[in-house]
């Protein structure tokens, strides 16, 4: 009894949270992003998980014109510094469920580290743009490496820790099965002519 209160908490807390990191990441794609790209006709930063070269950059920010860099700075990043802690909240309440039912604390750990280390690749991620679209037309090529490994960092992460998530509700559906099967009678109608012998 002392272990479901902690397991719904954690249970009501990604709920919340990822309700949450989901309408701000609809919001993103379907509005903020997709009027930057209507208006460079190129990909964002954000939507570039390989990373993006000094001219793509130079290329993106250019194309956006003074509206659009103004636009990606009050709106899009705003919404961008939101949404990282949203999504490690989430897969951390996940992950924190996880462990209550008994599923390995260790990758629990590992899993609430690479969120984290997500998040922070993100916030990188989101300094480099900013850096670079105050700094255009004079970019540095070094902020545009940082802010791209950032990137690339971030979604690496990310995709490690909802695969870690994933692994984890594998091996707890596994364990719910077996118990099932383990708990089943050994005699039932079936389980009884499975066992009488042929006369």
């Amino acid at each position: 009894m002392k272990k479901m209160i902690p397991t719904k908490q954690y249970g009501r807390q990604a709920a919340l949270f990822g309700l949450a990191a989901a309408g701000v990441y609809l919001l993103m794609i379907f509005v903020t992003l997709a009027h930057i790209e209507t208006l460079s006709g190129l990909r964002p930063f954000d939507m570039r998980p390989g990373g993006y070269s000094a001219e793509l950059a130079n290329s993106l920010i250019n194309a956006l014109g003074s509206s659009g860099r103004r636009y990606y700075l009050t709106r899009q990043i705003p919404l961008d510094l939101v949404y990282p802690s949203l999504m490690a909240l989430t897969l951390v309440s996940l992950l924190k469920w996880l462990g209550s039912r008994d599923v390995s604390q260790k990758l629990v750990r590992i899993g609430t580290w690479f969120s984290i280390a997500a998040a922070i690749a993100d916030y990188l991620e989101n300094a480099g743009i900013c850096l670079m679209i105050l700094s255009w037309p004079e970019i540095s090529t070094n902020i545009v490496l940082a802010a791209s490994v950032a990137s690339i960092v971030k979604s690496g992460l990310t995709t490690a820790a909802v695969l870690i998530v994933l692994l984890g509700v594998g091996f707890l559906a596994f364990k719910r099965i077996r118990s099932y099967i383990r708990s089943m009678p050994a005699e039932g109608p079936i389980g009884k002519h499975i066992l009488q012998k042929p006369e």
